[in-house]
């Protein structure tokens, strides 16, 4: 079981910290083929989300050097954020794989988003062919162990989100948000989620802009709104009490000389800027302005960590569903690992079986079918007796720690390495 995680997350960095290490979504293939190509990789997955970026890689020994991939990538020296990185190994990186895809590791504990961007970063890994099949197990497993966490607590009943938190910040500095107007900047999930909850709450009316037009009008029809041009974003922004920002932008596009005009031509009437983008859509600067309210990710975490304590009962009922899947998994994937051997093993026997049949096949003159089932029925008996005790050895033993071990004797002690080798480049030299 090679598994290896390291990423950073909102736990463990702020928002300053994990934009530096946020890979954008055009790019994850890219990221892909790089961590792919690196020493001691079989395959991985890349998950990148505004409180995560984690990379989940089957390695060949276990020992591959992901810090090195990372420093690569972002070309960055990972010496600088030790602390904030962290790095599993093994059943630890599998625990953490069934937390994250149960939403239990999340910002808003029980929100549902977070299943959503696991499968989406398994099903790009998986058509790069970046998905080897220990890996497909452990993902496979973790969307049944999300989806029992989900059925067998209440996890995510009642839960509160980012989007209403935004709204209850909202509330605090408008009062009442009736009549107000909100403007999308982006039009991610998020963004929308939180616009649907300001409206029901009473907000007036929607604008959206986005990069690509055709998705800020698919998104404006839903909430009878108004798309407008993403190079008409400073000219028309004025025209929002609320502003949600959730682009792919490297940089800052909201910076305080634009703040400053939004408010020059409001009157001086306030803006609440709700910045939900990893890297940050709008400049913590622009706090300083009088007027001005900014909220970015890091903002919301802290107004949501009550929350956690509300259904700490349920959690620790998904932690125990966890510690169980955990078992499980362990035991099914070690007994996957003995059944090449077990194969390997009737293969060598039957060999075995069928040369020494051919041996004595001259000496016995010629068999009628009768009496050529007997002697097969004969030598069969004797080979599955033979192999009878050291499968149910090996099958018993799967489930213990000295399983590797164990097989690996078994290889060495009927030379089971060789014929698989050379097996193995006979098939690859006739395809």
């Amino acid at each position: 079981m090679n598994f290896q995680l390291i990423g950073v997350n909102h736990k463990t960095a702020p928002v300053e910290v994990r934009e530096k290490f946020n890979i954008p979504e055009s790019r994850i293939p890219e990221a892909l083929r790089h961590l792919q190509a690196h020493p001691g990789v079989d395959g991985g997955i890349i998950l990148c989300t505004c409180n995560r970026v984690e990379i989940l890689a089957q390695t060949t020994n276990g020992s591959a050097d992901l810090r090195s991939f990372l420093g690569r990538h972002f070309q960055l020296d990972t010496k600088l954020y030790s602390e904030h990185l962290y790095e599993l190994r093994e059943q630890e990186a599998v625990r953490h794989v069934f937390r994250v895809a149960s939403s239990l590791d999340s910002m808003v504990v029980g929100e549902p988003q977070i299943l959503g961007q696991v499968k989406e970063a398994y099903a790009t890994a998986r058509a790069l062919g970046a998905v080897q099949p220990h890996l497909e197990q452990l993902m496979t497993r973790a969307f049944a162990v999300a989806k029992r966490v989900r059925t067998e607590t209440a996890i995510g009943s009642s839960s509160v989100s980012v989007a209403s938190v935004a709204v209850d910040l909202a509330k605090k500095i408008f009062g009442s948000l009736k009549g107000k107007h909100v403007y999308l900047v982006g039009a991610g999930k998020m963004s929308e989620l939180a616009a649907r909850h300001l409206l029901s709450n009473g907000a007036a009316s929607i604008f959206v802009a986005n990069r690509t037009h055709e998705r800020a009008v698919e998104l404006a029809q839903k909430f009878d709104g108004e798309a407008i041009l993403f190079e008409q974003l400073y000219e028309t922004c004025d025209r929002a009490d609320i502003v949600i920002t959730s682009t792919g932008a490297p940089h800052a596009i909201f910076q305080p000389e634009h703040g400053a005009l939004f408010l020059s031509r409001r009157k001086n009437r306030p803006m609440f800027f709700i910045d939900i983008a990893v890297p940050r859509n709008v400049s913590p600067e622009m706090n300083d302005l009088d007027g001005i309210f900014v909220y970015d990710i890091d903002d919301l975490q802290q107004a949501v960590s009550s929350n956690v304590a509300d259904r700490r009962k349920e959690a620790e009922h998904a932690e125990r569903i966890i510690n169980s899947e955990m078992e499980r998994f362990q035991a099914r994937l070690q007994t996957l690992e003995v059944v090449p051997t077990i194969v390997s093993l009737q293969d060598h026997f039957e060999t075995i079986r069928q040369a020494e049949i051919d041996r004595v096949r001259g000496r016995l003159g010629e068999l009628s079918s009768e009496q050529e089932r007997a002697l097969d029925t004969l030598t069969r008996g004797i080979i599955n007796k033979i192999m009878h005790t050291p499968m149910r050895t090996l099958k018993t033993a799967a489930r213990e720690p000295e399983a590797t071990t164990l097989i690996d004797v078994v290889r060495r002690l009927f030379n089971l390495e060789n014929k698989n080798e050379t097996k193995s480049g006979g098939a690859a030299g006739g395809s």
